[in-house]
């Protein structure tokens, strides 16, 4: 087991897990820490005239009052407990003297949950005794004497079910098309083909009268076609158009169903200062009184 700085109790990863057991200690240690740091004790009342003793009157019912379950990581959180009925109101006895005002007993009550203590220490830089929030699974209690919030370990149930993908966003607008790459340099002209051969000179007439003049020779054959030079290089691309905006982010999917305790802690276990911590599976348990804490998933 892991300690924090102000005594609480917490499970490391070697640990066997034994959900029972950890709230034990939350409970345990909260309790001890509370005692350690009471509120200040109220002022002492004007004695009143001591008047007749009247008969007791009959106990009301005790009203079975929730609080706020403890968000799971991924499910939404669950709705706040209703509040119990009130206990029939018994009989009203003649006034007795008044007694002196005892301190104020010191409960737990869980408000919210941030992804970070700098987020909880932004949002409440001050809270009051009792606040508690949890952060990414771990409870933090206000101390009023440190005037800060004390880590007092990590409470967590089951992860939920993992809620169903959202639909894919709209394709965007394709981008422009980039320009047109240059043209590659023209090809090297091929060589000049051979010239034909010369064709022969007529003879010469005898001496004498003039001879008719010879014909013209076959003119040569054409030389053979240069062949042709090599393809220029490619030239080079254009560059890339700009990419289209980004589709619009799908609708969040469906919250996945809340998670199951594996335990029932039922009815609250008994700790040094005689508060209880109750662990169920969403009933709101009986015989809490102030400084009880309530877990439910």
């Amino acid at each position: 087991m892991g300690t924090t700085g102000k005594g609480f109790r917490y499970p490391q990863y070697s640990d066997t897990p034994d959900i029972p057991r950890d709230l034990g200690y939350l409970a345990a240690d909260v309790d001890a820490y509370l005692d350690a740091h009471p509120g200040p004790t109220g002022p002492t009342g004007p004695t009143g005239a001591t008047g007749p003793t009247g008969a007791t009157g009959a106990t009301g019912a005790t009203g079975t009052t929730g609080v706020t379950g403890a968000t799971g990581p991924t499910g939404a959180t669950g709705p706040t407990g209703a509040t119990g009925p009130t206990g029939a109101t018994g009989p009203t006895g003649a006034t007795g003297p008044t007694g002196a005002t005892g301190a104020t007993g010191a409960g737990i009550e869980v408000l919210g949950s941030y992804a970070t203590l700098a987020a909880l220490q932004s949002a409440h830089p001050t809270g009051s005794i009792g606040d508690a929030y949890l952060v990414n699974q771990d409870l933090y209690i206000w101390d009023s004497v440190g005037l800060e919030w004390d880590n007092a370990g990590t409470i967590a149930g089951p992860q939920g079910a993992t809620g169903a993908t959202g639909p894919t966003g709209p394709t965007g607008l394709t981008g422009a098309t980039g320009p047109t790459g240059a043209t590659g340099p023209t090809g090297a002209t091929g060589l000049t083909g051979a010239t034909g051969p010369t064709g022969e000179t007529g003879p010469t007439g005898p001496t004498g009268a003039t001879g008719l003049t010879g014909a013209t020779g076959p003119t040569g054959p054409t030389g053979l076609t240069g062949a042709t030079g090599p393809t220029g290089p490619t030239g080079p691309t254009g560059p890339a158009g700009t990419t289209g905006a980004t589709g619009a982010t799908g609708p969040t999917g469906a919250t996945g169903p809340s998670g199951s305790n594996a335990t029932s802690y039922s009815n609250g276990t008994n700790t040094s200062n005689s508060n209880k911590i109750f662990y169920t599976t969403g009933s709101q348990p009986t015989g809490t009184a102030a400084g009880d804490l309530w877990v439910t998933y």
